[in-house]
């Protein structure tokens, strides 16, 4: 594709097309009348769709055309939103609305951009009616990310003996590994963004994070009807829920894709526009980052596979040359938040080095612990539960001499309140999620 468009100064945002055939999904927009972007998405051995599934994977892959076109509308951030199809029920334009609002709006503090009442997708359309149950088979697609969330709601299922599969957006070979290290069934669906974007962005396209898992959940949708699975089973914490910073008055939110109130409205979407017996989920919600860190330190032989290090999975640039970069705020919360609960020579030998015994790291620790800082931008706890991690270390004679555990001893814990402090509240589980009644078992994993 070779393009002039300007794309911050373009008028209007696309969604033109999409279609599917031979396992391969084509996703087409265009921002006024320039060239099409065309995504595709590949579902590898791709089963005849029975005649009774079809009016549900329609209504499934045109959700995710919508969904995925996030990636390209942020290019340009144009006043108008066209849907060649038509206007969209207000279910599906709420649905939307608010996932480009909240999901771009980190993208949009970044940039100094305001996208409140810009954001309007066509709607008016006439209200679908109810989907009907397509006695799915009882089985579950889970996620796979080469962390450790995702990893613990494996073992969560496999623990109730419940069929799932392991499947993944992508080809990182750190998640390949992770997968196979399962023993599940696996599942490899591979995205292809339009090439035509990178060519935007070499114009002066505006560029930022997008909610991804978004992206991916309405890809496992699709996934679920084709292959048939009646669950989508995320391993997204209650933490998640909790917004990074508040600007001009708006949340921001780094994990809003991840958060409940983006499940609650795909998993009610999905179950009256799609399939009845669609359930869309996280495995992991009522628990904080913490409680689902102290599940997986029981999870030995995963130790030497998994990786919750962003710089493994950037899409351009250098990769760290082993698993665990030791910069980045993924790496200082996972150490911080797997210490309270792992022999300390046990965890040293995962990162190959310690973490807190590194004053040029004290920057970094200080915006996990909300001090004099907010919480990074990444996928990492809450500022409270960083806080209460490092009290429980502060506590610890093999942790009390590392030089970021004596600074915060001696530094930022007489700055706290001591009532707020307390490791096990973390640990307990809350009430809030949309777990299916035959998954919930799983949770006893926690206990």
């Amino acid at each position: 594709m070779t393009t002039n468009i300007q794309p911050r100064l373009t008028q209007a945002f696309r969604f033109v097309r999409c279609s599917y055939a031979d396992g391969v999904a084509e996703l087409v927009y265009a921002f006024d009348h320039g060239e099409e972007l065309i995504e595709r998405v590949r579902f590898p051995q791709a089963p005849a769709l029975p005649a009774s599934h079809q009016p549900a994977f329609e209504a499934a892959l045109r959700m995710l055309h919508l969904i995925a076109g996030v990636s390209y509308y942020k290019a340009g951030v144009p006043p108008r939103i066209d849907v060649a199809d038509g206007q969209l029920d207000d279910a599906t334009a709420d649905l939307l609305d608010a996932l480009y609002l909240h999901g771009l709006a980190e993208f949009a503090y970044r940039n100094g951009l305001d996208l409140r009442g810009r954001i309007a997708f066509p709607r008016g359309g006439a209200a679908r009616p109810a989907a009907k149950a397509l006695g799915l088979p009882r089985r579950t697609l889970v996620p796979i990310g080469g962390g450790k969330d995702s990893l613990v709601a494996v073992e969560a299922i496999k623990s109730i003996g419940s069929e799932a599969t392991a499947v993944w957006v992508g080809n990182s070979p750190l998640i390949a590994a992770c997968a196979e290290r399962t023993g599940l069934p696996m599942l490899n669906i591979q995205r292809e963004l339009a090439p035509g974007l990178f060519e935007l962005n070499r114009h002066g396209a505006w560029n930022g994070h997008i909610p991804v898992t978004a992206v991916n959940s309405a890809i496992l949708a699709v996934a679920a009807i084709l292959y048939g699975f009646d669950s989508i089973a995320f391993a997204n914490e209650r933490s998640a829920s909790a917004a990074t910073l508040e600007y001009e008055g708006q949340q921001v939110n780094h994990q809003w894709s991840k958060g409940y109130a983006f499940e609650q409205l795909l998993g009610d979407w999905l179950q009256q526009q799609v399939a009845a017996d669609l359930t869309y989920c996280s495995l992991l919600r009522p628990y904080s980052e913490l409680a689902v860190t102290r599940a997986f330190a029981k999870l030995t032989p995963y130790f030497d596979v998994f990786s919750s290090c962003n710089r493994n999975f950037k899409l351009l640039g250098p990769k760290p040359a082993d698993r665990w970069c030791g910069q980045c705020p993924k790496c200082h919360f996972v150490f911080l938040a797997l210490a309270p609960f792992l022999a300390k020579p046990r965890l040293l030998s995962i990162f190959g080095r310690n973490l807190l015994d590194d004053e040029n790291l004290a920057p970094g620790f200080d915006a996990l612990l909300e001090y004099q800082d907010h919480k990074p931008f990444e996928c990492v706890g809450e500022g409270a539960e960083a806080r209460a991690a490092m009290v429980a270390l502060s506590q610890r004679s093999e942790w009390q001499e590392d030089a970021l555990v004596d600074r915060f001893r001696s530094e930022i814990l007489p700055q706290l309140d001591a009532s707020e402090l307390a490791l096990e509240p973390w640990l307990q589980p809350s009430g809030e999620h949309r777990i299916p009644a035959r998954l919930q078992p799983a949770l006893a994993i926690f206990a």
